[in-house]
């Protein structure tokens, strides 16, 4: 609900140009003041990470425990991925192919594998599942979301580590079907 809010905020602004703004960069400037404006945003809103695109460019802010920004990434959205290069492409091409399905996260959060440190984890590889069997848990804001199966099959692989933190869509098991 925050976010959204905070997203409208800015679209708000879409349509001024930047001071540096000219023809030859149309929708390639983001100003000092707007950035100031999504740390304001951020602030107010209480959001530890806001992430905005706007006209092929797109901004990352990230704020630490302390409250500062962290990270500020840049970029036209456009070049996200290099392309690949002989060193990586060969790289790329020896990683073995994983079989199965995977299971993404519905949020993001922080992932665990059972529902206490003391108790055993809900899976382990090679277990078989069924439709609804929970997987594991992602912690979102001190609520305890069950990840359940929606297909059934064979968990090859467990793609994250116990409390490491899982964004939206990322995979975090490989389940064969059965």
């Amino acid at each position: 609900m925050k976010e959204r809010k905070a997203e409208n905020d800015l679209s708000g602004s879409r349509d001024r140009k930047s001071p540096g703004q000219n023809a030859n960069n149309k929708g390639t400037d983001m100003s000092i003041k707007k950035i100031k404006e999504m740390v304001d945003l951020m602030n107010n809103n209480n959001l530890a990470e806001m992430e905005v695109e706007q006209e092929g460019l797109k901004i990352r802010l990230i704020k630490t425990r302390c409250g500062t920004v962290e990270q500020v990434n840049y970029m036209p959205s456009a070049q996200f991925q290099a392309p690949p290069t002989a060193d990586n492409y060969s790289a790329q091409q020896d990683a073995p192919k994983k079989s199965g399905k995977e299971v993404p996260s519905p949020m993001v959060g922080t992932f665990y594998k059972s529902p206490s440190p003391e108790d055993a984890a809900y899976v382990s590889v090679g277990d078989v599942v069924k439709a609804g069997d929970v997987l594991c848990i992602v912690e979102a804001m001190k609520l305890m979301n069950e990840v359940k199966a929606e297909f059934g099959g064979r968990i090859t692989e467990i793609l994250v580590e116990n409390a490491e933190s899982v964004e939206f869509g990322q995979a975090l098991f490989l389940v064969e079907s059965a």
